[in-house]
C-alpha cells in the first residue's frame, strides 16, 4: 500500500505486508485502524509480549482480585513467573498455578495472545505448534500474524469499514483492550495514519 513505508519501520515492514494480505486488510481505513491499535498495543512494535513485573502497589492497584492482601501481593511482587502463574491460572485452557501454563501461554505478539487455548486456536489456523513453541509469537513474523488472526477472528474489518470517525476508533478499541485504555492515543494515531494512507 502507498506510503506505507513513512509509517512502519522497515524491518516490520515484510511481516505487516503478509499480515495484510493475509486478512484482506487492504484498505487506507482498514490499515490505519489496524495499524493505530496494533502500534498503540505494543509502543510501536517495540514490544514483543507481555511485561508482568509489577511492584506491591501494583498488584493491589491491577489485579486486586487474586492479591487480597498486602501479605499476598508480597509474596509475588517483582516476580513476573509467579505473576503469570497465578493471574492466568484455570482459565482459558491454562491448568492450575502449578502448571506454569500461564507464564508459559502469556502475552506475545502485537495483540498479546495469552491462554492455553488462544495460542491452540492461533496455531491451528496459522498450521504451526505453538502449544510447544509459544515463544514464535513473539518473532516479528507472528507477532504480526497474531494480531492480524485476532482481528480476522473479531471481524473488525467489518468495523473499520464503518469509516474513521472517533466512534468507530471507541468500537474497535473496546474489541481489542476489552475497556478504553489508551483511547486518546489510538485515536490520534489513527488520524496520523489516516492521513497519510488516504493521500
Amino acid at each position: 500500500m502507498k506510503n506505507l513505508e513513512k509509517i512502519v519501520p522497515q524491518n516490520i515492514l515484510p511481516y505487516i505486508e503478509e499480515t495484510f494480505q493475509k486478512f484482506e486488510i487492504n484498505t487506507p481505513l482498514r490499515v490505519a485502524h489496524f495499524l493505530a491499535q496494533v502500534m498503540h498495543e505494543s509502543l510501536d512494535f517495540k514490544f514483543k509480549e507481555e511485561n508482568l513485573n509489577y511492584s506491591i502497589k501494583g498488584l493491589l492497584k491491577y489485579f486486586k482480585k487474586y492479591f487480597p492482601t498486602e501479605e499476598v501481593a508480597k509474596q509475588y511482587a517483582l516476580q513476573p513467573q509467579k505473576i503469570a502463574n497465578r493471574v492466568y491460572a484455570n482459565r482459558y485452557g491454562n491448568g492450575d498455578e502449578k502448571s506454569g501454563d500461564g507464564w508459559k501461554f502469556r502475552g506475545r505478539g502485537d495483540m498479546q495472545t495469552t491462554f492455553y487455548d488462544n495460542y491452540l486456536a492461533l496455531g491451528g489456523y496459522l498450521g504451526i505448534d505453538l502449544i510447544s513453541n509459544p515463544d514464535l509469537v513473539s518473532t516479528p513474523k507472528y507477532a504480526r500474524l497474531s494480531a492480524g488472526y485476532y482481528w480476522h477472528k473479531n471481524k473488525l474489518n467489518l468495523v473499520a469499514d464503518k469509516g474513521d470517525s472517533d466512534t468507530v476508533i471507541t468500537s474497535i478499541t473496546k474489541k481489542v483492550n476489552g475497556g478504553y485504555n489508551g483511547l486518546n492515543d489510538r485515536i490520534n494515531r489513527f488520524r496520523k495514519i489516516y492521513n497519510i494512507l488516504k493521500v
